[in-house]
């Protein structure tokens, strides 16, 4: 049985390829990984309340509020007043947050296909077996799942 250290060190591995990826994805959009962060947790968990959305973020009420203005003002988001208490703010995707969801995740698919496509095939079945305990890790560190983007906007 593998030690805890090798796990740790392959997830680190595993990390900074992951970042790389990530990053790439983002180069020229014009959001940082915080703000798309943001709009990943939208898109995943529907329209939130700004306590909300700070919570799920793990991240200050105020940090969240200043993600949100320049999301807003970029046109990614918007704000509408809560239905139950017209005093709170619900923030929710526009149009154009979603389709920059889907246009990065789309990025990063073809980032990972093109790293997966490049392995032997023979240890492609062993990091899909890895990959299933992973989706325990992530379920561990309550990450949202990933949403099959092309196949809902019928790319």
């Amino acid at each position: 049985m593998a030690g805890l250290d090798e796990i740790i060190n392959g997830i680190l591995t595993a990390s900074r390829v992951l970042v790389g990826v990530s990053a790439r994805s983002l180069a020229d959009i014009g959001v940082t990984p915080a703000q798309f962060r943001t709009l990943v947790v939208l898109s995943s968990r529907g329209n939130s309340r700004m306590v909300e959305l700070a919570e799920r973020l793990g991240v200050g009420p105020s940090t969240a509020l200043r993600s949100v203005d320049r999301l807003e003002s970029a046109g990614l988001v918007e704000r509408t007043p809560a239905t139950r208490d017209r005093r709170e703010v619900v923030v929710g995707l526009t149009g154009d947050g979603r389709e920059l969801v889907g246009q990065v995740t789309l990025r990063r698919r073809e980032a990972i296909e093109a790293i997966v496509t490049a392995m032997p095939e023979r240890h492609r079945q062993e990091l899909l077996d890895a990959l299933g305990a992973f989706a325990a890790f992530a379920a561990a560190a309550e990450e949202p799942p990933v949403v099959d983007y092309p196949s809902e906007l019928g790319w």
